[in-house]
This record gives C-alpha cells, structure tokens and sequence, in this order.
C-alpha cells in the first residue's frame, strides 16, 4: 500500500494539480440545474458519457420538474433504460420532481443541508451537485476520487463520506471548489484502474504512488 503523502507532498501535489486543470469542467451535459441534479443522480454506478447518450432527448421533453411530472413516470423510464438501476433511480427522480414543484416552485435548493433532505439526494450527490452548479467548495468523493486518493497517497478512508471529510481539511481552500473535478479527470484519462499511462502523466514528478511506473 502507498504511503501516505507529507504534508509538503500533498502541497505540491495540489499545486501541480490545479496547474494541469486550472479549470476543470464536469463532463456531464445539462443547461438548468434540474437537469444538472438529474445527470447526477443517473450518473451513480454508470459513466457520465452513458448518461449523456440518454438525457438530451428527456431533457427535450421535459427540463424542469413540473415537465417532468407531467410526463410522468413510465415515460421518463423509457428514455433511461439502458441506465444502470433506471427504475430505481427514475422512482427517485419522481420523487424529487414532485417536492420541487410543490414545496420550492421547480426551483433546487442552493443549500447543502436542505438538499440532504430531498429524494436521491446524498452527501456525495449534493457535493457534487453545489460544486458543479455554483463552484462552491464541496468535495464529491466518486469512483475516480476515492481510487485515486488511496492510489496517490493523499488520504485513506474506508468510505467516499469519511475521504469526503478528511479531503474537505486537507484541501487547501483556493483549490476546493477544483480538486474534485480535476481529480475525476485524472482518473478517467490518465491515472485509470485498469491501464496507468504514467508517460502522459502531469503529475508523474509529485507522484508518490508505489504503483509509478518508470518513464520509457
């Protein structure tokens, strides 16, 4: 297992990271923020280029969640079918739609806990959803993000919420509303769970994973 980074490690690490994305963008596809939540929520355990396959022609049909609600819900199922877990998540999706239009007038919410509150709504979604949506400094732990943080050495944690938590302190604050997403980037492309391409690597001279392989 890698050791853990020093605290001078995870510095340059950062810096180096935001130097190779200084403006990273989530890949998702979405115009408003209830296609933003919707994206998300069908993101879990699928990959984001699955999703977009899928969401334009819903979100043609209907991009808010009054729309949604009265497209209802068998017709939102058949544009998601081939999304991993779509009956649960479009249950959830429902859900969402039907307390947004009546208790918070199609509008999402900006505020972390109030969005704790809502269906299909967890710390990771609602992370992610603030992040994306306002660049404000909340640190969603995905698939990529925990790989990588282990792999690296950053932190440990045995869960996204307890990576969540030590990330949100170790992160310095500038780069905060940034490291999620630059890490996801770097873990689809670059440093990935099946082929390392450590050559193509920005941040192959911070790197401190016992993985590293050498430079052809």
């Amino acid at each position: 297992m890698t050791k853990l980074m020093t605290a001078k490690q995870r510095g340059d690490f950062f810096d180096c990271l935001h130097q190779a994305y200084p403006n990273p963008k989530c890949e998702l596809k979405w115009t408003n923020t209830w296609e933003l939540i919707v994206a998300i929520i069908l993101s879990a355990q699928t990959t984001d280029k699955n999703v977009n396959l899928r969401t334009p022609a819903l979100f043609q049909a209907a991009d808010t969640p009054q729309k949604t609600l009265a497209l209802g819900e068998e017709k939102v199922k058949s544009y998601l079918t081939s999304v991993n877990y779509y009956n649960n998540k479009t249950r959830a999706i429902m859900a969402l739609a039907e307390i947004l239009h009546k208790q918070y007038h199609d509008k999402m919410p900006d505020d972390f806990e109030t969005l704790l509150t809502l269906p299909g709504i967890g710390r990771k979604t609602a992370s992610v959803f603030l992040n994306v949506a306002y660049n404000a400094p909340y640190i969603g732990v995905d698939t990529h993000v925990f790989r990588l943080v282990h792999r690296l050495g950053i932190c440990t944690g045995k869960t996204p919420e307890e990576v969540q938590d030590k990330l949100q302190k170790i992160v310095p604050e500038k780069y905060k509303s940034s490291v999620a997403l630059a890490l996801v980037l770097l873990g689809r492309y670059i440093c990935t769970a099946k082929k390392l391409k450590c050559n193509e690597c920005p941040m192959y001279h911070v790197c401190c994973s016992d993985e590293k392989q050498e430079l052809k």
